[in-house]
């Protein structure tokens, strides 16, 4: 039992090193889903009635309610897309990102998310569900937004155990170690690494975790996922 419970403390101090600032790089900020402006509306004189509304809500309930929102539709232009786009900014800094566009071609605008928004696992419903919905209903001459992505390192397996070599220090001190199963969908929408933990730390799911996040910053891919073999 005294062992049982040696073992257990022992994977703690392993989980925590791993996802401290000290050993490890910060991870993203846990992210919402950019829920809550809340819109005050009434005329009478004493009572104002509080409305959620948010640009991301998937119900579609919030796309044409704002504060200070702009009146569409609007032109197509650098400008107006500028302006859409500092409505809905509040929402992504507040969870550490923003977003710039990069470019305007034709009816396609190509938007860059930065920050912790720019590797979040949700950045593609963030762009679609929310970016996009917003400004096509203020500017309807836009087709489709995409999002562009800063470039990262090739993704193949060399380039991954860049990562693993930092934290399998970390995992050999419980016991444990990790290894590429293998790399698939490098050149698809949703490319995924495949990794593999043997030993006692296999069953930390944090640890899963910062490690995910790690490849995904290192990498700066659109729709990367990290699975487990």
């Amino acid at each position: 039992m005294r062992v049982q419970s040696q073992q257990t403390l022992l994977l703690t101090a392993v989980a925590l090193c791993i996802s401290s600032a000290a050993c490890f790089i910060t991870p993203l900020p846990a992210r919402r889903l950019h829920t809550l402006t809340v819109i005050t509306s009434s005329s009478s004189s004493t009572d104002q009635d509080a409305v959620i509304v948010s640009p991301f809500d998937e119900s579609g309930n919030g796309g044409s309610s704002g504060t200070g929102s702009s009146e569409g539709p609007l032109e197509l232009t650098w400008d107006n897309v500028e302006k859409v786009l500092d409505e809905m900014r509040p929402f992504l800094i507040q969870d550490g990102g923003n977003v710039a566009i990069k470019e305007i071609d034709g009816p396609v605008v190509r938007l860059e998310l930065q920050g912790a928004c720019g590797t979040c696992p949700s950045s593609t419903q963030t762009m679609k569900m929310g970016l996009e919905r917003g400004l096509k209903e203020k500017i309807p001459e836009i087709q489709e937004v995409v999002q562009s992505m800063p470039e990262g390192p090739p993704l193949n397996e060399e380039q991954v155990e860049v990562i693993l070599e930092g934290v399998r220090p970390f995992l050999q001190v419980a016991g444990g170690t990790i290894f590429t199963d293998r790399i698939e969908g490098v050149d698809g929408l949703q490319p995924t690494i495949w990794l593999k933990m043997e030993g006692s730390s296999a069953s930390l799911s944090s640890v899963k975790l910062e490690i995910a996040q790690r490849l995904q910053r290192h990498f700066m891919m659109a729709g990367l996922r990290v699975e487990w073999a």
